[in-house]
């Protein structure tokens, strides 16, 4: 038994597909302030853990961010 295939619908300026839907602002904004607040956090534990405004003391975390506190342009010694 054959099945015929119908060839993909092409638009007015030669290209195949369907139209792309824009995606709502109310989609997409807690999405966008969760990633912004993940970043300012990891932001935050890259740069400025230590020192007075440390959250944890000890210097685990210094030692966990260092090669990217350094990648990152932020002076720690």
């Amino acid at each position: 038994m054959a099945q015929s295939v119908a060839p993909p619908a092409v638009s007015s300026t030669g290209t195949t597909g369907s139209a792309v839907t824009p995606l709502p602002l109310r989609a997409v904004l807690p999405w966008a302030v969760f990633v912004g607040t993940l970043m300012l956090v990891l932001l935050y534990f890259v740069g400025a853990e230590q020192g007075a405004t440390s959250v944890f003391s000890g210097a685990e975390v210094h030692e966990w961010v260092h090669d990217g506190r350094h990648l990152l342009g932020f002076p720690c010694h």
